[in-house]
């Protein structure tokens, strides 16, 4: 009973260390900030609260739903892509909606995936990017995503190194966690190389919204040729503070979108209906309360890497996504992150994720979501400046 094959081929879950830390600390009565998990602390709009409620208290709704999002969902992702990026879509092949962007990431590697399949992906990166083509029984290539580095000279260079050849490249952009941004020519770049290589691309567009000072990052859909080759998800997440709602989508190439949607056939009805009606609301309401969102971490954010600055770390102000990426400092760099982390949650009562959760390349980093209010932020980095005592 203890040797289930998948459940062999996952690593420890290096983020459940701290999150066992911080639990007990607070169980001691501690007051411990949490940075760590990007769970977005703030409620959801009330309108789309409203639409739930109203929705919930029809009985026609209580029934299973359809297992691709229905078609009233799938017309205003639709609209959102045209509105957006100019982007054309077809709401019945080339849209599906799923139970958050994870379900939607795990279950397309395991359509399209057949055991050995190579898969690019960046390094460090967001677990399940990694970890849903080891479920699916891929074969995980790592590509690092570094400061020192040119990360699509590097992807060339595994690519063709890679022996059988790769069939699948997953990119995010906002990148999380190292909060990496880049232009429309990259994912131009992008296309012409999984043309080249016959690869499909999976772009994870959580941090469509998170952005800051002015930038604005492009849809991979947006460039001539994208959906013949991959497909993007999109998530209500963050960008209309629905985590817990678990609301997302994969648009684009509609082999792909089909493969999906035969396999969430057999798994599951989609999500309940009336999560699906409060995300029509969502997607089509005013934009002002996505800004108004953004705009509430663009202070956290400013808050705690001016302070970060001020205490000796050396941090930039991230573009995009709803974290810090930051460099431990000089004097605490030996330990490393996983232990650095410990570190924080003992003396300075602070939990952040350890750089190594994210892939061997984020050794050297810890990551701070903007998930508490300026005023624990500030809290936040009182304790920090203990450390330099």
């Amino acid at each position: 009973m203890d040797e289930f094959y998948r459940i062999k081929r996952l690593p420890p879950y290096v983020f459940a260390i701290v999150n066992d830390l911080k639990t007990k600390a607070r169980a001691r009565g501690e007051d411990i900030i949490d940075l760590g998990m990007g769970n977005p602390d703030m409620p959801t709009p009330p309108h789309i609260v409203a639409k739930l409620v109203e929705a919930a208290q029809n009985p026609k709704n209580h029934r299973y739903s359809a297992s691709r999002g229905i078609t009233r969902l799938r017309v205003a992702m639709t609209k959102w892509y045209k509105d957006r990026y100019g982007v054309h879509l077809d709401p019945d092949t080339e849209v599906i909606a799923t139970i958050g962007a994870k379900e939607g990431m795990a279950h397309l590697a395991l359509a399209v995936l057949q055991p050995g399949d190579g898969a690019l992906v960046p390094n460090p990166t967001y677990p399940i990017h990694a970890y849903s083509v080891v479920i699916a029984d891929g074969d995980l290539r790592s590509v690092p995503l570094t400061p020192d580095g040119d990360f699509f000279l590097r992807l060339e260079e595994t690519a063709k190194l890679a022996w059988p050849k790769a069939k699948l490249l997953i990119l995010s952009f906002p990148h999380n966690p190292t909060t990496l941004c880049v232009d429309r020519s990259f994912f131009e770049k992008v296309v012409a190389f999984a043309q080249e290589h016959r690869l499909m691309v999976v772009h994870d567009f959580a941090y469509a919204d998170f952005t800051f000072d002015g930038y604005q990052p492009p849809s991979f859909l947006e460039v001539p040729g994208a959906k013949d080759v991959g497909v993007e998800i999109f998530s209500t997440s963050k960008s209309y503070n629905m985590p817990g709602w678990r609301l997302g989508f994969v648009c684009g190439n509609s082999k792909m979108v089909h493969a999906l949607a035969r396999i969430k056939s057999y798994l599951d009805y989609g999500a309940f209906q009336p999560i699906q009606i409060a995300g029509i609301v969502a997607l089509e309401g005013d934009p002002t309360v996505v800004r108004d969102i953004v705009e509430v971490h663009r202070k956290r954010r400013d808050v705690l890497v001016d302070g970060l600055n001020k205490l000796g770390w050396s941090v930039e102000k991230p573009k995009g996504t709803m974290f810090v990426w930051a460099p431990i400092p000089e004097d605490f760099r030996g330990m490393g992150s996983l232990e650095f982390s410990k570190l924080l949650i003992q003396e300075a009562k602070v939990a952040v994720s350890p750089g190594i959760g994210f892939g061997e390349y984020g050794e050297g980093f810890v990551r701070f979501a903007l998930v508490e209010n300026e005023q624990r932020i500030r809290q936040a980095l009182r304790g920090l400046k203990r450390l330099g005592r």
